[in-house]
C-alpha cells in the first residue's frame, strides 16, 4: 500500500505494525483542513492493507492533538463559509468515526502530549490507550461556547459512566494522565520517553496472537460503540453546529486568540 499521498500525517509500517503520526506539529496537530480529510480517509487504506496487523496512532511534536483549529473557527464565525462548514461537518464527523471503528486491526493510541477536544475523542475511540505522564486530556467544547458534539458525548460515558462524563464535559475539565488512568478513561500511563516503547510492546504482543480471534473480538466489542454512535452522534453534532452560530462561540474563539477571558452573553 502506498501512503505517500498523505502529507498531513505519516504512515510507517514495520513488522506488521503501522505507526500513524499526526504531522502538523506547528499547529499542535489541530485536526482541520488537510489533516481532517486525511485522518478520515487513512483508515480505509489501512483496513485494506494485509501487511498491517496492529496500528499505533500518535502525534508529532509536543501535542497529540489540540483538537479543532480555533483560529479557523474564529475567522469563519458568522460567515457564509462558517455556515457551509457547519453543514458539512455532521457527514465528515460521522465518516471519521465509522471508518475508524470499522478498521479490523487493533489501534493503540500513544498519547504523547495534550489531547484536547476532537483530539481527545480521536484517542479515546481507539482500542487501547497509552498516555505519557506529562500529557493532559479534555473535551473542552463547552468552554468554547459549543456542544461536546463531535464524539465526546458518545465515548466518554461509555468509558467512565454518564455522571462522571458529565462532570468533565459540562465543565470542560482537564484531566492529568494520572487522573485519566485512575478513572479508567485511559488504560496505561508511562514516562514520556518510554511511550512509544510501551505502545510498541503492546502492539507486538497483539500482533503475535491469532489474527481472526483478535480482529473479530474487536469488532464484536465495537458493535456497542457503533450503537451508541448511531444513537447519539446526529443529535450531538447538530447541537454543536447550532451553537457555532451563537455569539458566545464567536466571543470564545476571539478571546482564545486574544488570550483573555471570554464574556458570554448567552446569544
Amino acid at each position: 500500500m502506498d501512503y505517500s499521498k498523505y502529507d498531513a500525517l505519516t504512515v510507517e509500517v514495520l513488522d506488521g505494525i503501522a505507526t500513524v503520526t499526526l504531522n502538523r506539529p506547528d499547529a499542535r496537530n489541530a485536526i482541520s483542513g488537510d489533516l481532517l480529510d486525511q485522518v478520515e480517509t487513512v483508515w480505509l487504506d489501512i483496513a485494506r492493507d494485509e501487511a498491517i496487523r496492529v496500528v499505533i496512532l500518535t502525534g508529532a511534536g509536543k501535542a497529540f492533538s489540540a483538537g479543532g483549529n480555533i483560529k479557523h473557527f474564529a475567522e469563519r464565525a458568522g460567515t457564509i463559509e462558517g455556515l457551509r462548514h457547519s453543514l458539512r461537518t455532521p457527514t465528515n464527523t460521522r465518516r471519521l468515526w465509522q471508518n475508524l471503528l470499522d478498521v479490523e486491526q487493533p489501534i493503540i493510541a500513544a498519547i504523547n502530549g495534550d489531547a484536547m477536544g476532537l483530539g481527545a475523542n480521536l484517542a479515546l475511540m481507539c482500542d487501547t490507550t497509552v498516555m505519557a505522564d506529562t500529557a493532559r486530556i479534555a473535551d473542552s467544547h463547552v468552554k468554547m461556547g459549543i456542544v461536546a458534539g463531535d464524539g465526546g458525548a458518545v465515548i466518554w460515558p461509555l468509558l467512565i459512566g454518564p455522571n462522571l462524563a458529565k462532570d468533565f464535559l459540562l465543565r470542560g475539565r482537564v484531566a492529568t494522565a494520572a487522573e485519566a488512568r485512575d478513572i479508567r478513561l485511559v488504560n496505561h500511563v508511562v514516562p514520556r520517553d518510554k511511550l512509544m516503547e510501551e505502545a510498541r510492546k503492546i502492539a507486538v504482543e497483539i500482533a503475535t496472537l491469532p489474527i481472526w480471534a483478535v480482529r473479530w473480538t474487536k469488532l464484536s466489542i465495537n458493535k456497542q460503540i457503533r450503537g451508541q454512535l448511531n444513537l447519539v452522534l446526529d443529535t450531538s453534532i447538530a447541537y454543536e453546529m447550532l451553537t457555532m452560530q451563537t455569539s458566545d462561540f464567536g466571543e470564545a474563539a476571539r478571546a482564545f486568540l486574544e488570550r483573555r477571558a471570554p464574556k458570554f452573553i448567552d446569544e
